[in-house]
Order: structure tokens, then sequence, then C-alpha cells
């Protein structure tokens, strides 16, 4: 089967880490696989939101595959198959994968189903909504390594949690469990693992019934107000009321309130 498992149905698209012999660790084939499904997704009109998890009970991702990514990436091993060709010839596939510098329009739902380590921990940080099962723990262990989180987690972390814990997980490398990072607002939901796939799934079934473009809109504007001044985040917010507003789901939306109905989203 493939390393990475791709699916849509009911209008939420799947992605499944599918290496659980090697903890769902990144290599060249997902991280290819990754870049052009996040961008189908978001071409895709039909796909409303998005659930990403890894195959198994043990393991979200251990992140990078240090005997395969790493070594690509750092000249210690050649290219060996058409994975390795294309991410060489694409260094931007990385960040796409990982989302780091692209946002899908859609809502994506991480459902974290064991650890979620380094590379894989820094592309959580790019996902909207986050479930973890009470087995799951969370760590950027490059520090260790001799290396630094350099794919989104030293612009993102401070921001998504508070710097002083932050720091802590960048400098000692060290982990935290699933109930310490619900605590810290890193995760919105911890529930047992038989429970996680169904939380993922409410969770996308219910931004998916949503207007896309009010999902599209508040993803873009939070995204360009982070870290801006506040009257200048104001601007931007405008910005996207008068886009929303302007539509024919604005339209919709009340009148289909009025007549006690579900709507007609038209995504425009």
């Amino acid at each position: 089967m493939a390393d990475l498992l791709f699916e849509k149905r009911n209008r939420i698209a799947y992605l499944t880490l599918n290496r659980p012999q090697v903890h769902n660790a990144l290599n060249p084939e997902i991280i290819v696989g990754l870049a052009e499904a996040w961008q189908e997704i978001d071409r895709d009109e039909e796909v409303r939101a998005a659930i990403i998890t890894g195959a198994g009970a043990k393991a979200f991702s251990a992140g990078a595959d240090l005997s395969r990514l790493i070594p690509l990436f750092t000249g210690a091993r050649p290219p060996e198959d058409q994975w390795d060709q294309k991410l060489i010839s694409d260094r931007r596939l990385l960040d796409l994968a990982i989302l780091r510098g692209f946002t899908p329009g859609k809502a994506i739902v991480a459902a974290i189903n064991g650890f979620c380590i380094a590379g894989a921990m820094e592309m959580m940080q790019g996902t909207d909504l986050r479930v973890a099962s009470d087995s799951a723990s969370f760590g950027l262990q490059e520090v260790k390594w001799g290396i630094i989180p350099a794919a989104g987690s030293l612009a993102r972390l401070p921001r998504q949690m508070p710097y002083c814990k932050a720091m802590e997980i960048f400098l000692t490398g060290n982990r935290i469990d699933a109930q310490e990072a619900y605590r810290l607002g890193l995760i919105n939901y911890v529930v047992p693992q038989d429970q996680l796939m169904a939380k993922a799934e409410e969770l996308a079934t219910t931004v998916a019934d949503n207007a896309p473009l009010s999902v599209r809109t508040i993803k873009q504007v939070v995204e360009r107000c982070s870290g801006r001044p506040l009257e200048e985040a104001y601007q931007i917010e405008n910005e996207g009321w008068r886009v929303v507003t302007s539509s024919e789901d604005a339209k919709e939306g009340p009148r289909a309130f009025m007549e006690k109905r579900k709507p007609n989203w038209k995504g425009r």
C-alpha cells in the first residue's frame, strides 16, 4: 500500500500517514504526496474539510525519517527514486507538505493517535483543529540531534502557546503528554483512542456544513492578522467582511434561517 493514503468521503478528505512499522516517519513519498494532496484539497470545491491522522495506535508520526529524508537534504544520500527526484528538484514541496507558508482554504483537523514528534508536530501547527488520544504525546527533539525545528515551529509555536513553555519544548527536547498539551491550549480535545476518529469526524462534519467562503475567509484573515498592529488587523478584517457580505452565501444564510431549512451554499 502507499505510504500516504488519500481518499474523499462525504465532503471530507482523509489523509493517513501509512508507515506504522517506522512510526509513520515522513519519507520523500509522504512529503510529495502531502504537498500534492493539500493543493488538491484546496482546489476541490466538493471538499469542505480534511482530517489527517496516522496508521496504527502508537504514533501519529515520529517526524522526518532520519534515514531517508534528512540525508537526502544534507547530500549524505543521493536521489534514488521518483519521490527523491521530485523533492530535490522542488524544495517548496516540503513547505507545502507541512503547511508552512501555504494555508488551504478548508478546515484541517488533526487526529493525533499517538506520539507526534519533530516534523509531525511542526505540521500539526498548520492545522486548525486538533484532537488527541489520551495516550498521545508531543515533542520537538531536534536539539538532541544537532538540528533545529525550523519547519515552522520557531515561528508558530510561541504564537500558539505561552512563550516560556514553547521555549522549554524547544530547548530541552522533552515531550509533553496530551493533557498538558490540552492545558496549554495546543489541542482542542483529548479522547480515548477508540473515540478519536469519531470526534475528528464530528468536528470536520460540523465545519463542512458551514459556508465555505466564510470558512476560507476566516482562515485567511486570521493568518494575515497574526502579529499585526490592531488597527492594521482591523483593516484586514474589514476586507474579509466586504468579500463575504457581497457574496451569494451571505444572502442565502439568513434566508435559509428564516425558512427553517439547511442553506444551499455556493461558495461565492
